[in-house]
Order: C-alpha cells, then structure tokens, then sequence
C-alpha cells in the first residue's frame, strides 16, 4: 500500500505440552518455547511497527518464586529490544557458565522466560499514545495463581462505552477506558466470579482446606463459562488471546470471523497466531496441518496441555476481512497468493481498456511490494488476452504461414518492467516537519530509459486510501519518465467508509473517494444532498445501535464507481503532472469472486457486520459535517 495506514496487530499463543527435559533431550535447548515465539513474532512483524510484548507463564513453581514474566517495548525495533533483554538477562545468570543450559532444572528455575506456556503481541495502536502503557500483553495482578490474567488481543470494540457502563455497575472503578482495559476487566470480573464459585464448592462440598481449595479451583476453572459470560455484549472484530495464571491459555474469535486466528496441536506443542504461514514456517507444517480458527469459537488450552475448540458466541453470517487477503496478511499463504493472483487478473481488460489495447506500448509495473503478487496476476492476465490475438493473427495468416511471420507474432509479450524502487530508510529517517513534503516526493525512484512518450505506463498498487503519496511522490515520479498516459490500478475497491475492528481508517476526510464524492456534488450543483444525509445520520444515532441504518451511503449513491474514479483521478494529480492519469479500481463483484471465503467489505460497501460498525459510519459523518476530527469509536 502506498499510503501507510496502521492496521491489525499480530498474536501468537504456544502451550509446550511436554517438560523442559523433553524439550532438551530431543532439540537440545530447554529454551524451545521462548525461541519459537520469537520466531513466530518475527514472522508477524509486518504487523506491529511501534511496540511489542511477551508474557509468559511457569507452571509448578513453588510459591515466593516468580512464575510470570513480561517484557514490553515501544522502541524503534521493539522485538529486537526484548530478545536483547532476555539474552541480557541469559548472561547474567548464566555467569559464564553456558553448561547450565544443559540442566532444564536450572533453566526452568532461574531464567525468567523458560516458560511451559506464552502469549505474544505485536502492536500496531490505531488510536492513543504510543506509551508503554498502552502495549499488550496487559496483566491484571493477584496474589491467587488463577485470578492473575494475562490479555492481548487483535481487535477494536465499537461499544467501549457500554462496556465501561458495565464494569461500573459491577462497582469497579476502571482507571482508563480503552476498549483493552474494559475487555482484559471484563474477563477478570467473571475470572473472579468463577473462582468464587469453585472456592465455595472446594469448601462446601469437598470441604477443602484453604490450602488446598487453590489447587482445587486450579485444576477446575472453567474458561468457557467465563468468557462466555465475559463476551455476551461484545460488539467488534476480535481474535482475543489471554492466559490465566495457573496455566489455562485461550483465544477467542469473533462470531463473524473479521479477525482472523488459526491453530495447531500435536503431542508436543499447542499453538496459535494470527497467520497461518506463521506457524508452517515456526513448526515446518504443510497448509492442511494448520486449522483455522471457526467464527464465534474459543481455542481452549487447558492447564494439563489438552486443547479443545469451544463454541462461545453463536456464529453469524461469515464476513471475514477481505483487507487481510489484499495486503495485510503475508502473501506466503497459500490460498492468499492465490486471491492476489486472482485480483490482478480480473483487473486485465479494464486495464487494456484504459491503455487503448496496445501491448507495444503498455508497460506494466507494481508500486509497493505488497502489490508484487496482484501485478503478477494482472500480467498473467494480459499474457492470456496477448495470446488470443496471436492465435487469430496466426490464423489471419492463411493454411501456409512463413515461420518468420509465426514466429514475429509468438514473438510479442507484454512489456513487464520494474519501474519503482522504494526507499525504506528514507521513509524511516522522514520527520513531521519543515520539509517533509519534499521528502516524501522522493521515497520512491524509478527506473529511466524504458518508457517513451507514446507509452502508457501502469502501476499497480494494492489499495488506494488517501492518495496522499500518489499526489506527493508517485504520479510526479512516473511523470518524469515521459509517458503517455499513466494508469494507477489498485487491486482493492474504492474505500469510502471507515473500518472500526482494527484497520487505521476512521474519519471520513481522509478517504479519497469521499473527497471525490464532495467534489462532484459541488460540481453537478447537488449541494442538498450532504446537509440532508447529516440531518439523517444524526437522526439515526437517536436510535439504539441495532435499528440504525448507514445513512453515509446517500452521499454515494449519485455517482458510479467510474465516475468517482475519474474524479479522484483529477484531485491526486498535481497540475505539474504533463501525462494523461488514470485510476482503475476493482470491483466489488470482482473482490467476492477473487476472495470467496472472506466476504467483509463494509469498508467498500458499508454494510457492516455489527450494529457497531454502522453507529461508527453515522458518527464518523456527523463528526465531518461538524468538523469534528475525533474518532467515531
């Protein structure tokens, strides 16, 4: 993606279902848990640029003995910050005696993250300070091994306030109101409920000593009574990760299934992350190994290591995130290659369309990396259309063709060039401040000499948002190499509405086909139709959020999707610019057909899969038409 947009943070989950020994014996370190996390956590860092956390948890030790540990960081390479301090951490104890490795007693007892069970977060914060405070994995303390509580999860919630409404009349006294804090609260309120409920039973019916009540209750805790109880109102995109203290680890999904999470067990470990190709490369798994968690289910991993899959939510229609298949999710899954591959192809003769169906002067090209797959699709397209017009000008060449002449014609492919060349430390060293625009002009470079002035040049990209770096950097980039025409192809539809689970895109102003929107109705002189979808959207939020509709879609429906292209087309074209620019986005039809499976497109559409999400939509315009620049949620 060409504009850098905060999106989804990245969890892993690893129960080690064997003792340290076993760990030793077979792969000779008794610290495997901790180097697999670290390896699951560096395979999701495309997710989570500005903090990160693990936690983990020792089972069995003694009391007065540290049994969790927790490092967070919010520095510039968060994951290299904490692997630092746990090496840090491994010297000073070992005190020059790297032998003691090979003692998993000694391991387990002295260093702080040799650990049976972790939850791991990459943090990429869609709201708030980027504070320490404000990076998972939280931990909600106790001096009871099963009411300490471990959270970090991969979603936002629409309705923090109702939940914080909730909490108070519980008679807590929250000290924040984060969706976070509400949620980490609102399991611990029921975590104490529950071991409330199993200490009278331990007393009354067992008649239990208070001693042994704990190991009791340690050995009962139902975790799908709690987070049942914990998630009946939840209203959001979650895969929610926690562990408790005397070693129950869990992930919930959320009943719609926006967030994605998957999982895998075997008599060794129990595992579970946020991208399948996650755990195949941390455990050298094949694609059908690696499950995928269902809509509305809890992954449960009890104390004793078994893993059961829970129904906790009943699950709702199937609308996973189809943002996650265009660019967030890696592209070495299996099936999302195949989406991407399929994106770009159905992209090809609008494309050629666009160009004016002349291969020897279209060049095709990618602007982000992200984009390489959907670019590659889009080529196979173009090589499966150049090869239908060979073989009816090879049949135009009568029952005895010259070879020559076959030959000049099997000859033509489509011109592929690597045009754009993108400067990541530039775009790190880049400042908010004077100047900055012209840094920016310059975080990509491009490759000279390979288009000329009768060429049309297309560049793909995965999604278009804003269009802020097209304007500043790429259309100026492009233009200098002198082509024709110039066509932006972005692989996702037009987004016009913002997401509220946990992509970074919340206020109407920033999406370019809105400001397309606005623009065309100033020009055709429909200046009614903005006050009257303001005075509806406000009517609307009157209402309890289930009974409300999403008023913002009057603002669109004047228009084709043609139409707003053309114009976005016009507002992110600087007047420098001397080509034609065109902008070609995909379809919606196009989008279902390519990702059959993850259907979520309120973002392109604005049908949303909770009554939250079309509270967000309506807030989000009030908030724009009052020029208010507050989040919706």
């Amino acid at each position: 993606m060409s504009d850098a947009i905060k999106h989804e943070c990245g969890i892993a989950l690893l129960r080690l279902r064997k003792p340290l020994d076993h760990y030793l014996e077979t792969y000779g370190t008794a610290l495997y848990g901790l180097n697999k996390m670290i390896l699951m956590m560096e395979k999701q860092h495309n997710r989570g640029q500005d903090g990160a956390g693990l936690a983990g948890i020792k089972m069995g030790m003694p009391p007065g003995k540290r049994y969790i540990t927790r490092y967070r960081s919010i520095e510039p390479k968060p994951m290299q910050d904490i692997y630092g301090r746990i090496q840090l951490s491994l010297a000073e104890r070992l005190e020059g005696k790297p032998e003691r490795l090979k003692d998993a007693k000694w391991v387990k007892e002295n260093l702080p993250f040799a650990c049976e069970i972790y939850l791991g977060h990459l943090r990429y914060g869609t709201h708030g300070g980027n504070s320490i405070e404000a990076c998972h994995p939280f931990l909600r303390q106790s001096n009871f091994m099963s009411r300490n509580l471990i959270v970090a999860g991969n979603f936002n919630m629409t309705n923090t306030e109702e939940l914080m409404e909730e909490l108070v009349s519980f008679g807590q006294h929250p000290k924040v109101s984060t969706d976070t804090v509400t949620i980490m609260e609102k399991i611990g309120h029921f975590l104490d409920v529950e071991n409330d409920r199993l200490h009278e039973e331990a007393k009354t019916v067992h008649g239990l000593d208070k001693g042994n009540r704990s190991q009791f209750i340690a050995d009962n805790l139902d975790l799908n009574r709690v987070i049942k109880k914990a998630s009946e109102v939840w209203d959001g995109g979650y895969a929610m990760g926690g562990m408790v203290g005397q070693g129950d680890g869990f992930l919930l999904r959320d009943p719609n299934g926006i967030r994605p999470a998957y999982y895998y067990v075997d008599d060794e470990v129990a595992v579970v992350a946020s991208e399948r190709p996650v755990i195949q490369t941390a455990f050298g798994l094949t694609f059908d190994q690696v499950k995928e968690v269902p809509p509305g289910h809890m992954v449960w991993i009890r104390k004793n290591g078994d893993l059961s899959i829970e129904k906790i939510l009943t699950p709702k229609e199937r609308l996973a995130c189809s943002f996650e298949r265009i660019y967030f999710s890696r592209g070495n899954d299996g099936d999302i290659y195949k989406e991407r591959i399929e994106l770009g192809r159905r992209l090809t003769h609008r494309v050629m369309e666009a160009s004016g169906g002349n291969f020897d002067h279209t060049v095709f090209s990618f602007i982000p990396n992200t984009a390489e797959i959907s670019y590659m699709g889009l080529v196979q397209g173009a090589e499966d259309l150049l090869n239908e017009l060979k073989a009816k000008a090879i049949i135009g060449l009568g029952k005895s063709p010259k070879e020559k002449d076959v030959m000049d014609i099997m000859m033509q492919r489509p011109r592929v060039e690597k045009i754009a060349w993108k400067d990541i430390k530039l775009r790190t060293f880049i400042a908010e401040d004077t100047g900055r625009d012209d840094m920016v002009a310059h975080v990509y470079d491009s490759t000279y000499n390979l288009v000329g002035p009768q060429d049309s040049l297309v560049a793909v990209d995965d999604s278009i948002v804003r269009g802020t770096t097209l304007r500043k950097s790429i259309l100026g980039m492009l233009d200098k190499l002198g082509p024709k025409r110039i066509i932006i192809v972005s692989s996702a539809p037009q987004i016009r509405y913002p997401d509220c689970y946990g992509i970074d895109m919340a206020r109407m102003k920033d999406f370019a086909a809105f400001q397309a929107v606005v623009s065309l109705l100033k020009k055709r002189k429909l200046d009614q139709v903005l006050p009257e979808a303001y005075e509806l959207a406000k009517s609307e939020l009157n209402k309890p959020k289930e009974k409300q509709i999403n008023a913002v879609k009057a603002v669109y429906k004047h228009f084709s999707a043609d139409e707003i292209s053309h114009e976005i087309a016009v507002i992110l074209t600087p007047k420098h610019v001397k080509a034609e620019v065109k902008i070609i986005y995909q379809r919606i039809e196009d989008l279902h057909a390519s990702c059959p499976q993850n259907l979520g497109d309120w973002y392109f559409t604005g049908n949303y899969p909770t009554p939250g999400g079309t509270r967000v939509a309506n807030q989000s315009f009030v908030n724009y038409m009052e020029g208010n620049n507050q989040r919706a949620y």
